[in-house]
């Protein structure tokens, strides 16, 4: 089995550590990987966050990436904006609803070549109930590296928006000077 570092949905960076078979299973490595996001508040700052525990898989039929599937469920419970009160509401019926919807999942269905470096990967990510297509923009992967102990990795990120309101996390207040207190 292979470790992927730095994944993620909304933004990500993927580290792989592998082990050979005619199809290659790369793991995504949580310890040097990360799943993080970035929303507008109150139309004046940004908060930005992640989510601490996931886990993933992504499936390559030699070394074209072209024809590679990926896999990755993410614990919606997890998520941290490094600010506790703030973090019980994401984790409410107001949005991630986790009560309900314990984890947010992605599931490749193609890959495309964008540029070379360059990537596209086309999936369905589950969040919230729903299930909407969305394109990670991919940077990489990298050329296989292998650590101190032999062990391979390859790297990658990705990077994408999704609308929370297609996922169907509507809620929202109205600022009294005008906007809204989260952006969509």
């Amino acid at each position: 089995m292979r470790n992927l570092s730095r994944a993620g949905l909304f933004s990500a960076i993927l580290l792989i550590a592998s082990v050979a078979v005619a199809q290659e299973t790369w793991e995504i490595d949580s310890a040097h990987s990360s799943v993080q996001f970035s929303v507008r508040h109150m139309m004046v700052s940004n908060v930005h966050g992640e989510f601490a525990k996931f886990s993933g898989r992504v499936y390559v039929d030699g070394k074209d990436f072209t024809k590679a599937r990926m896999e990755v469920t993410i614990d919606a419970s997890s998520i941290n904006t490094h600010n506790d009160g703030r973090d019980k509401d994401p984790r409410s019926a107001n949005f991630f609803d986790v009560e309900k919807f314990q984890t947010l999942e992605f599931k490749s269905k193609r890959v495309e070549q964008a540029s070379p470096g360059n990537l596209r990967l086309i999936g369905d990510l589950t969040m919230h109930g729903a299930t909407k297509e969305i394109t990670l923009e991919v940077s990489g992967p990298t050329s296989e590296m292998k650590d101190q102990r032999g062990s391979a990795h390859i790297g990658a990120s990705a990077a994408t928006k999704v609308n929370r309101k297609d996922f169907g996390i509507l809620w929202n207040n109205t600022l009294d000077g005008g906007g809204v207190v989260v952006s969509d």
